[in-house]
């Protein structure tokens, strides 16, 4: 298979960094409470997320015997690591606000459990790869336009341009473990993306309907806030379905995720953290930069 590497950076680690979130209102995206809810609903995932790719990817470390790979495998699990100590945070507030946080983590181990047990290590890894493509497609379409992100509360914001940040650093790394060490049929590949898309919309909507009761909405306010809310999230031009294009590419035989372009204004979060050691002060310049 011929794949053409263009836009590649190495991951970074970055820890110990601190985004004040315990200072953030209940509803900190506008004030609006399913926008707030969706992307929570999407933060729960990562903790438990982040620790299944870290051992879907650590399962082919023996195999992998190119240096960079090996340097880059390393980064992308201490990365990982530090992605879920954050949102380890999010999920704590939302517990104390009375969302049955417990109740979702313990969901999401036993599926991870069943696949890394149940499932083949070529199975595994094609998902995280999935996973990867796409929360690094997400990272780009929330930061691209400053509109997207306008409402939310810049400590959350800028949390999620770290998290962005480093989603483009290593999206590729489980892709080449995949593609060099992974043996995966053509097949498993395409099908992972699709399968990884479907559960993370049925979780993220479920969740959220769950946390708008736990917030007090009765079932006709919560419709009406799905309603309202869905087309910003899925309709045409919804936050997700911007990215169609880019996501469809997985699809083609020949697709490798460093064929597309490192969001314009990564420097900008680069430059700025490196002058204030500020991740709030970095994701807002970040933001800002968006078109």
């Amino acid at each position: 298979m011929n794949i053409a590497i263009q836009y590649q950076v190495d991951p970074v680690v970055r820890t110990h960094l601190d985004f004040r979130l315990e200072e953030i209102p209940r509803f900190w995206f506008g004030n609006d409470p399913f926008k707030t809810r969706v992307f929570d609903a999407l933060s729960l995932t990562f903790p438990d997320g982040e620790r299944y790719f870290i051992e879907s990817v650590r399962l082919f470390r023996d195999k992998i015997t190119d240096p960079d790979l090996q340097k880059r495998v390393a980064d992308f699990i201490r990365q990982e690591a530090q992605h879920g100590l954050a949102h380890e945070k999010m999920n704590q507030l939302m517990q104390a606000q009375g969302m049955p946080v417990d109740q979702f983590t313990a969901l999401l181990k036993r599926i991870f459990r069943f696949e890394l047990s149940k499932r083949s290590l070529q199975y595994n890894i094609a998902m995280t790869a999935a996973a990867e493509h796409l929360t690094a497609l997400m990272a780009d379409t929330f930061y691209h336009h400053q509109a997207t992100l306008k409402d939310a509360h810049p400590f959350v914001r800028a949390l999620l341009a770290w998290h962005a940040i480093e989603e483009m650093e290593h999206r590729d790394v489980a892709f080449d473990v995949m593609q060099q060490v992974g043996e995966v049929p053509e097949a498993t590949r395409k099908f992972t993306l699709a399968a990884t898309t479907v559960l993370m919309l049925g979780f993220t909507l479920y969740r959220t309907n769950i946390m708008l009761k736990c917030d007090g909405f009765s079932s006709r306010q919560r419709l009406k806030l799905f309603r309202q809310g869905l087309p910003w999230f899925l309709g045409k031009n919804g936050i997700l379905t911007r990215m169609k294009q880019p996501y469809l590419q997985w699809y083609k035989k020949d697709f490798h995720p460093s064929q597309h372009q490192i969001i314009a204004q990564y420097p900008v979060w680069i430059e700025t953290m490196a002058k204030t050691g500020d991740p709030i002060a970095a994701g807002e310049a970040f933001w800002q930069a968006g078109q």
